[in-house]
């Protein structure tokens, strides 16, 4: 993939503390009858919107922080690590926790970023609207591009936070300081017209899948109606792009590990949305932190220094995965090289190197793929990983556990089967594994199950937990976490939905906060 330097230029817009990080700032914005409009200018307004994306307060970090500690796959590692992530790895959220919304720093928090790329898709709308006629199909992919963020923005609103408000580019400043929250039925909604715009009026493929294509608007529409159990419409969605692979220029990836290398990614034709970090580090905003917090300290396997081993599998999530199984190879560290001689130790010595290592396997897919190039400094932060948003794989297993609940065992089957031979067939280079073996008469479950392996630490889990309702069942006696501190605070009342930030009831009496918090 060609690398794409994002513009940060909306950064500078977000609201300080006092003013409520919904408000658009009129200071920072230009009215599109106030400057000159072409398509550079409108170009520089949507590359700072997707400039967000490799933020640290997103999945880089913040947001990704807490999707991972959440669910039943990843624990703390360091108990010495900051209080903001043990609370969501113990069910103890504050309404106030910092990676929310620290109001002293909210370019640190993902409820204001999130808000900022869905401000920087309203502003992008305006101004092609405001933009003189173009040639058939230029304002309407800019578009395109500009719902396509709106809508992946709000899927990850509202499954955090279930009722949000909802600005669009025709939302007023005035307006949004007063917004209320709109039902989750209504922004789905929304983020289904988006995505179904994005759908109509995007290239097939790109060569730079960090930008939005025709395949990503359709796996994201067959994403959100999986979430909202339209089973039908998400097999009819999943199965269209399957059966479109070639004009989307889409197949699984013969190597499971090549898809999170960072260099053979970019050749890969599995991935179809990703963060492609870029080895950068402008003000550390744009940073690969996931190979620092789940790397272990100490650590010389992949570079000069090791990570942080905060997020840190349980035992038991790498105790019951298949030994054959060739995914369980690339998911997980469980030894490390210590020194420049080489020497290496199992994980149950981690600790002996220094005390915040604890002594599980840690997870490789981000420590490894930051490791590949040279530049992959700085505890790994200074990368060029590609953060798996949407790939192929994650299309089929849409489609299988959608044919599920049809009772298309069959067809189930065959989509789960495409990916297990791909785990059995580890590298290519000696003889296929037997396992995983294939499946017959695949339920829901055992699509769910394969989601959890294939998907594994792509930040996931905590999603299917929540539309599927698994908590009880997850964090119960019989969960992979039960030897660990916290899982029994889980409380299904409250605990499937995040705090409102308490700043912004204050400042907007119209909102009100989540049960629980």
């Amino acid at each position: 993939m060609r690398k794409y330097k994002f513009l940060l230029t909306l950064i500078l817009g977000l609201s300080i503390f006092g003013c409520s990080n919904l408000e658009e700032d009129a200071l920072s914005q230009l009215e599109p009858d106030e400057r000159v409009l072409n398509l550079e200018t409108v170009e520089t307004t949507i590359a700072g919107a997707y400039g967000h994306l490799d933020a640290r307060a997103f999945l880089s970090r913040a947001l990704g922080l807490t999707l991972m500690l959440r669910s039943d796959m990843v624990d703390i590692g360091n108990p010495g690590t900051a209080a903001e992530r043990i609370e969501h790895d113990q069910f103890t959220v504050s309404a106030s926790n910092p990676l929310i919304l620290n109001p002293s720093r909210p370019e640190r928090s993902f409820w204001p970023r999130l808000y900022q790329m869905i401000r920087g898709a309203n502003e992008t709308l305006k101004e092609v609207d405001a933009l003189e006629e173009q040639a058939a199909g230029v304002k309407e992919e800019m578009i395109g591009r500009a719902r396509f963020l709106r809508g992946f923005a709000y899927y990850h609103l509202v499954r955090l936070f279930g009722d949000v408000p909802y600005l669009n580019e025709t939302t007023l400043t005035i307006d949004a300081s007063v917004a209320e929250r709109t039902s989750a039925d209504e922004v789905y909604a929304s983020i289904i017209a988006d995505f179904e715009y994005a759908k109509e009026w995007l290239p097939n493929s790109r060569m730079n899948r960090a930008l939005p294509s025709k395949a990503s608007a359709s796996a994201y529409l067959a994403s959100v109606y999986l979430t909202r159990e339209n089973f039908q419409m998400a097999y009819n969605e999943a199965t269209d792009i399957i059966n479109k692979a070639g004009t989307y220029d889409l197949a699984l990836e013969p190597d499971y590990r090549n898809i999170f290398h960072a260099v053979n990614t970019d050749a890969s034709k599995e991935p179809i949305f990703v963060i492609d970090f870029v080895a950068v580090n402008d003000n550390d905003e744009s940073r690969d932190y996931l190979a620092a917090f789940t790397g272990f300290f100490g650590q010389q396997t992949y570079y000069a220094s090791g990570g942080w081993s905060v997020m840190v599998p349980a035992q038991a999530v790498f105790d019951t995965w298949d030994d054959g199984d060739y995914r369980k190879d690339v998911n997980f560290d469980d030894e490390a090289v210590i020194d420049t001689d080489g020497n290496v130790i199992p994980f149950s010595q981690f600790s002996s190197v220094n005390a915040v290592n604890t002594n599980r396997p840690h997870i490789s897919k981000y420590t490894a793929m930051a490791g590949d190039l040279p530049q992959a400094n700085n505890n790994g932060r200074d990368s060029e990983s590609n953060y798996q948003l949407m790939r192929y794989a994650e299309v089929l297993l849409i489609a299988a556990e959608a044919a599920a609940e049809l009772g298309n065992t069959s067809e189930a089957d065959q989509y789960v089967n495409m990916i297990r031979k791909r785990a059995r067939d580890g590298d290519g280079t000696g003889a296929p594994s037997a396992v995983p073996a294939d499946i017959s008469g695949a339920t829901v479950a055992d699509v769910i199950e394969e989601r959890r392996l294939e998907l594994a630490f792509e930040q996931k889990r905590w999603y299917d937990i929540v539309r599927r309702k698994m908590g009880d069942e997850v964090f119960g006696p019989n969960g992979y976490e039960t030897e660990l501190q916290g899982t029994q605070n889980f409380d299904p009342s409250r605990d499937y939905l995040l705090p409102i930030p308490p700043i912004e009831i204050t400042n907007n009496p119209n909102l009100t906060q989540n049960p629980g918090y």
